[in-house]
């Protein structure tokens, strides 16, 4: 119980204080910052990948972060990113052919995962308030990380049926009902702010709580399949790491973004 209460009290924590970034800082401060973090949880990726797989961890931290700065920035920015960017590639590349790598397809085979896993997803999260404005990224947000607060409270009271066991013990389907109950129900609370109708709520809400709950149980697979049970320590109360946090984010903005 006690494990509960510190890990609840440090989500809510940790969530608070995204939403004072969001609220009070401006957007060009959080674009930068965004860009920073995106970078950190790739970085954490390709941490945990090279535990069993050869990764180009730098380079392709490099190539993403790049390829982030060019999605967003105009002028002597995004130029200036393109060339690193471009050198970066050709190094994966190179790297690949020519270098030692004992197991050189595995080797580029992980970074391009880390590239389309990591940097190309989560941009769909920097353009939400680029295009959508700050709203819309607190709302995502919101939803999101209820959902995964709702399905593990449900979870920890309820869950009787396994869900995927073999991937993650812990989830159940009685924590899946929890996610949706709670993603919903947020979802439906911020309609004053996004003017959406009851329906558009309630069914962003519910695929929201969906899409989150597949994010995190692709993590749980790589996770397992590196043998590790956090992606990283930095987060207290056994929360893990970036990606931990991250994982659910992962691919619903992506899928959240056209309906917005």
């Amino acid at each position: 119980m006690n494990h509960i209460v510190k890990r609840t009290v440090s989500a809510l924590s940790t969530a608070a204080l995204a939403v004072a970034l969001m609220l009070y800082l401006p957007f060009s401060v959080v674009l930068p910052a965004m860009i920073v973090l995106v970078s950190l949880v790739h970085l954490e990726f390709s941490q945990m990948v090279s535990r069993k797989y050869e990764i180009m961890t730098w380079l392709g931290v490099a190539t993403g972060a790049a390829w982030l700065v060019c999605a967003f920035y105009g002028g002597a920015v995004q130029k200036a990113a393109a060339a690193v960017m471009f050198a970066a590639f050709l190094a994966i590349w190179a790297k690949t052919l020519f270098g030692r790598a004992a197991r050189p397809l595995s080797a580029l085979g992980t970074t391009l995962l880390g590239l389309f896993y990591i940097p190309f997803m989560l941009n769909w999260f920097i353009k939400i308030p680029e295009t959508h404005g700050m709203t819309m990224l607190l709302y995502t947000v919101a939803i999101i990380k209820i959902s995964d607060m709702g399905g593990f409270a449900f979870g920890v009271a309820f869950g009787r049926h396994k869900m995927c066991p073999g991937i993650s013990p812990g989830k159940s389907w009685e924590g899946l009902a929890g996610s949706i109950f709670a993603s919903v129900v947020i979802s439906c609370a911020f309609m004053p702010l996004t003017r959406f109708g009851w329906g558009k709520a309630a069914a962003l809400g519910a695929a929201a709580a969906l899409v989150g709950t597949f994010g995190d149980l692709v993590e749980s697979r790589f996770k397992r399949e590196c043998g590790v049970k956090d992606s990283a320590t930095f987060m207290p109360a056994g929360l893990g790491g970036f990606l931990d946090m991250f994982d659910s984010l992962v691919f619903a903005p992506a899928c959240l973004y056209p309906f917005l």
